[in-house]
C-alpha cells in the first residue's frame, strides 16, 4: 500500500475548495488554519476536533485516490448516542467531492440521519438494498 505524499493531499484541497466555493458553498473558518494554528488552539478547539470536523481526504487505503477516493469537509458530525436517544447533534452535514469515474466503496451505517444533497450539478448514484415495500434488505447488508 502507498501512502499519499502531503503534497498530493495540499493540491487536492486547493482544487477542492475552488470547486466547492464555485457552487456559493462556503467554508468556515477553521478550514483556513494551519495544523500550528490548530495545535496553539487545542483547548479552544476541542469541539472542532473532538467530533472530527474537517478536511478528510482517503483512497480507503486502497492506494488509488485517483479511482477509489474521496474528500469530505464535515461540518457537522453528530453523535452517535444523541441519535439514539432522539435529541441532540442528529446528524452529519459534509461536503464530499467524488470526481468523475471515483469510486466510492459500499459501506454501511449501523444507525445514521443524513440527507444527501447534490449541490454540485454532476449526477449522483447510490445504490441502496432495499426490499419491495421499502425496508432495509437484511440479507444485503
Amino acid at each position: 500500500m502507498t501512502t499519499m505524499k502531503r503534497s498530493q493531499i495540499n493540491a487536492i484541497i486547493r482544487e477542492s475548495e475552488a470547486f466547492i466555493r464555485g457552487f456559493g458553498y462556503i467554508l468556515p473558518p477553521f478550514a483556513w488554519w494551519s495544523p500550528g494554528e490548530m495545535v496553539a488552539r487545542k483547548t479552544e478547539i476541542a469541539g472542532i476536533t473532538g467530533a472530527g470536523l474537517g478536511w478528510d481526504i482517503t483512497d480507503f487505503g486502497l492506494g488509488d485516490f485517483a479511482g477509489n477516493g474521496l474528500l469530505l469537509f464535515t461540518t457537522r458530525n453528530g453523535r452517535i448516542d444523541d441519535l439514539k436517544q432522539g435529541r441532540g447533534m442528529l446528524y452529519a452535514e459534509k461536503a464530499m467531492i467524488s470526481r468523475k469515474d471515483q469510486v466510492t466503496p459500499m459501506h454501511r451505517h449501523d444507525l445514521k440521519a443524513e440527507d444527501i444533497i447534490n449541490r454540485g450539478g454532476g449526477t449522483l448514484v447510490v445504490e441502496l438494498f432495499g426490499d419491495t415495500d421499502g425496508r432495509c434488505d437484511r440479507e444485503k447488508v
